[in-house]
């Protein structure tokens, strides 16, 4: 679970960073601070290109643009994110609701002590939904379990899977990075209809084929990656692709 943190305060930015590292170290090795500043406009600017899970935002930041204002462009970008609200004002938690940014816990800076508790349960809070997210019937996201760590990736940013050269793993290949995992190929049959079989030892995600060479029996995926078509599937792949084309003309 990726987690950004803006806060304007070097102290109490440092009391977060430390309850978040300390917790990360010993219980939740699946989360990462990702992104820090005491900026907002920073932080806005880098929504746009970092995919982050948790935000934990400081609501009076001394600046023309504060928490809460951050918390609104997040919503319009990223309707499931966790945002942590941090202040030194219980009166500002009525402003939560007025924004209709949908806050999963309101901490007011307490002692160190205290404050550190507070968003150590806020984490474990947000960590438990991030680990639900990947698990619902309903999902648009890819759960990868590797050993204690758990990672949400979203099917539309998946370019494929391939089998490994170590037994009973699995590569998987995505926009923001590749991961290898235990698993096996069948047992990724529930995915949805944007995803194929095109090899044995592959499944590509049908939006994401930048070209197709049926002659030489490859598709090119957009991160430049070939991956085999077996000569059984070419009609079926050439269906499927002319399907989906239909389907988004």
């Amino acid at each position: 679970m990726r987690v950004a943190i803006c806060e304007d305060d070097p102290f109490h930015q440092q009391l977060i960073i430390e309850a978040i590292q300390n917790y990360a170290l010993f219980q939740a090795p699946s989360i990462d601070i990702v992104f820090c500043t005491q900026q907002p406009a920073d932080l806005l600017a880098q929504i746009a290109t970092t995919a982050i899970d948790c935000y934990i935002l400081d609501i009076e930041l001394g600046n023309a643009i504060n928490g809460l204002d951050i918390a609104k462009a997040i919503r319009d970008q990223d309707p499931l994110a966790h945002i942590i609200f941090i202040t030194s004002y219980s009166n500002y938690l009525q402003l939560t609701f007025t924004y209709k940014v949908a806050a999963l816990d309101f901490i007011v800076k307490a002692t160190p002590a205290q404050m550190q508790h507070d968003v150590v349960e806020a984490l474990q809070a947000a960590l438990t939904k991030y680990t639900q997210l990947g698990t619902t019937a309903s999902t648009k996201w890819f759960q990868v379990k590797m050993g204690e760590k758990v990672k949400n990736i979203a099917l539309e940013d998946i370019y494929y899977f391939e089998t490994s050269s170590q037994p009973h793993k699995l590569e998987l290949y995505e926009r923001n990075g590749h991961y290898s995992f235990y698993g096996a190929l069948k047992d990724l049959a529930y995915l949805d209809d944007h995803f194929f079989r095109c090899h044995k030892s592959f499944i590509i995600h049908l939006k994401n084929v930048k070209e197709f060479n049926f002659k030489s029996r490859y598709v090119l995926m957009e991160n430049g990656s070939r991956c085999p078509i077996a000569f059984r599937l070419i009609v079926p792949l050439q269906k499927r692709l002319k399907s989906l084309k239909e389907d988004f003309a």
